[in-house]
């Protein structure tokens, strides 16, 4: 369940009570991990997997009420706002336009008496809070422009054009400083509460960043561009069973070669900070590191792509002497080689095991998703966020493929594969096994958080006021304790 989908009355769950009441449940029902998306900001689209910073905290989630308690806002301020008509939906419109408004006021009143280790965090995070500020606030003055489109001193990023937009814009620059002090003290609390009730928290990171980000703008060298700074080759997968075209993601790749000449030190900070605010990390797209799929940018489709070498157990040896053994869950789905298979054996990580797609006939490997067959050294998932609710997987998916779950569970309806499926996950043998809180609220394809290559309704799902209600609890912590999970 991501941070997005919590419940609250500011257009968007957020960091604050209803967070804590959601951990509150998870301890009392006898879990142990929560598992979340990405918290960067989103950019156009609202995907948590592009964004504008691989570092900075999405001010989205920002709790107003602890922004209250603070003295930063009134009452007045943030509860006579429109966000939005239906609170089972983010309104990504309003919250852009509402939330910029209030937190001009936050600013104003942060100012007149700066918290005392404001000054700290500043210094702690400048490897990447200064340029991310200065990005930010140079995007509003373009309109929210991609910065392939600003003024080419300022896009090349020019010392004396970069010195000039630092004056120029100092206050906004300041404005995206103390939202991300305030994004990092509620999560630093809400980790901490957390951890004193016993929950783990699961964070992701994607393995690629948006091509109008921070990161490329200020380390173009970490990927394939050209000397204007467009990318030469962005990422996405080949044509399979599901797509004919192909996926598109559109995020420049990586310059493997370069990254190995200074030891991947980029990649160390950015795990370093990862690993700093979650217990436990999943990597999306592990399959990028053995090999990956681009595409020449500029390109209709991924049809006409070529797969290229990544770094492999190299990376991540060096990884490992930097940090030792991590806490890391890799995202191995989709068509895996031999060469990837070997990969994540070296690495030692757990994979991912996804229950909908035991039963999926047109998958040669679907036989690797059934519960029967999984190893002890992974992690199980009803669903992840890129599937339908089981509920709503029994309608949109194949009949074929219904058909074969209902034999496997020796079961007549559909209506029954949603408490088996998740029953199997859990008695499964896998070390951990993650359900989806849609799935547990009985949720159909209105729920689902998002369709892949589709624009317009994703990440918008967001759980209902009372919709955890009294009788989920007792089932989930009875089947949790059969299951011998506790």
């Amino acid at each position: 369940m991501h941070i997005s989908s919590l419940s609250g009355e500011s257009g968007i769950g957020t960091l604050g009570k209803a967070a804590r009441n959601f951990i509150d449940f998870l301890s009392e029902t006898g879990q142990t991990y929560w598992q979340i998306l990405p918290v960067c900001p989103t950019s156009y689209g609202d995907s948590p997997y592009q964004s504008f910073s691989t570092f900075a905290g999405n001010p989205y989630f920002i709790d107003l009420e602890l922004l209250c308690n603070d003295r930063l806002i009134s009452e007045a301020d943030y509860k006579s706002v429109n966000w939005g008509a239906d609170a089972l939906r983010v309104d990504y419109g309003l919250l852009y336009q509402n939330r910029r408004a209030l937190f001009e006021t936050v600013q104003t009143n942060f100012e007149k008496n700066i918290p005392a280790d404001y000054a700290a965090f500043c210094k702690q995070n400048s490897f990447w809070l200064d340029d991310y500020a200065l990005f930010m606030a140079i995007k509003d003055a373009h309109n929210g422009a991609s910065f392939l489109e600003w003024e080419e001193d300022i896009r090349l990023r020019k010392s004396e054009a970069v010195a000039k937009w630092q004056r120029d814009v100092a206050p906004r620059v300041e404005y995206y400083r103390i939202l991300q002090y305030l994004f990092y003290k509620q999560w630093k609390a809400l980790r901490a509460y957390a951890g004193k009730k016993g929950i783990k928290i699961i964070g992701d990171i994607p393995i690629y960043v948006s091509a109008d980000s921070a990161d490329v703008w200020t380390h173009p060298e970490n990927f394939l561009l050209d000397e204007k700074l467009v990318p030469l080759e962005v990422a996405g997968c080949p044509p399979d069973a599901f797509s004919d075209l192909g996926q598109f993601w559109g995020n420049p790749v990586y310059d493997w070669n370069k990254m190995k000449e200074n030891s991947y030190s980029w990649w160390k900070q950015r795990l370093k900070a990862s690993l700093s605010i979650y217990d436990v990390l999943r990597i999306d797209h592990f399959r990028g590191f053995d090999s990956f799929y681009s595409v020449k940018y500029g390109s209709a489709n991924a049809k006409n792509g070529k797969w290229n070498k990544g770094p492999g157990i190299e990376f991540f040896d060096e990884i490992k002497k930097e940090f030792g053994e991590l806490p890391i869950i890799a995202e191995d789905l989709g068509f895996l080689t031999d060469s990837v298979k070997d990969l994540l054996r070296q690495s030692g990580f757990p994979g991912m095991k996804v229950l909908q797609f035991a039963f999926d006939t047109r998958d040669a490997n679907s036989k690797e998703y059934i519960p029967d067959c999984y190893p002890e050294n992974c992690v199980v998932y009803t669903g992840t966020h890129d599937n339908d609710t089981i509920n709503g997987w029994t309608k949109t998916a194949r009949q074929d493929d219904v058909k074969k779950a209902l034999a496997y569970y020796h079961l007549s309806e559909p209506s029954q594969l949603r408490e088996a499926m998740m029953l199997s996950a859990l008695n499964s043998n896998a070390n951990i096994c993650i359900l989806t809180i849609q799935d547990l609220l009985s949720l159909g394809s209105e729920a689902r958080m998002n369709t892949p290559s589709s624009v317009g309704t994703n990440w918008q799902w967001r759980m209902g006021e009372n919709q955890l209600s009294s009788e989920i609890a007792p089932w989930l912590k009875e089947m949790t304790t059969a299951s011998k999970r506790i």
